[in-house]
């Protein structure tokens, strides 16, 4: 799968210069448009599907953006409790039993937190390609159906389908962001002008090759 994503990413993105720098500007402009795009290769669309009617991504990319913002409400009020009881037992410092109990509060939320986002992101991946298949909202929080896919996958595969998905991505990102950096330090106006550029540029190579990875995880299996 990795692979095939490669191939996948390289023959439409790479390869068809005028549809990487589309796909740049759909990254300008609030990576909306980018979203709305993911949507079409999440459908399963092959080779990579051209960047055009520019209305319906910026559509899609909204409603794609809607469902992944509903998915983060439990964590963002989540976050927002930690740090509200973090911020407690700061306040209450003079007081050092108040202060204890902030702070085992906020690390009480911090493990839930955490549990919290591991679960929702293992669900979101699926859920993202469900919505884009069936353009239906319900059918992207259908609980249900969404495990149940990924029990035919395998949980174990699954996971570590994901993990290695984050691993091939994250490495390279990696080191290609402390190179920018270095270079930004190095060079302040130039390094940052050229550290905007290779990000706009790398972008949508990321994109399209992890959105066609979990498309293949998905497709795994029938729907």
């Amino acid at each position: 799968m990795l692979g095939e994503s490669f191939d996948y990413t390289k023959d439409g993105v790479i390869g068809k210069m005028d549809r990487w720098l589309k796909l740049v500007i759909a990254t300008i402009i609030l990576a909306i448009p980018l979203y709305g795009y993911v949507m079409r290769i999440y459908k399963g669309t092959k080779p990579a599907p051209e960047v055009d009617d520019w209305g319906r991504l910026f559509i899609d990319g909204i409603l794609l953006l809607i469902v992944s913002f509903i998915y983060a409400i439990p964590v963002l009020i989540l976050e927002f409790l930690m740090l509200g009881s973090a911020g407690y037992a700061v306040a209450m410092s003079g007081d050092p039993s108040a202060a204890m109990t902030g702070m085992m509060g906020a690390g009480i939320l911090f493990i839930v937190f955490i549990i919290v986002a591991i679960i929702i992101g293992l669900l979101v991946p699926m859920a993202m390609v469900r919505f884009s298949r069936t353009g239906s909202f319900g059918e992207a929080f259908n609980f249900g159906a969404i495990l149940g896919h990924i029990g035919k996958i395998g949980w174990v595969n699954y996971i570590v389908a994901l993990i290695i998905g984050a691993i091939v991505v994250g490495i390279p990102v990696m080191i290609l962001w402390f190179i920018l950096i270095a270079l930004m330090i190095a060079i302040p106006i130039i390094g940052l002008v050229i550290a905007a550029v290779v990000f706009l540029a790398v972008i949508p190579l990321i994109t399209v090759f992890q959105t066609r990875y979990i498309t293949q995880i998905y497709d795994t299996v029938a729907a």
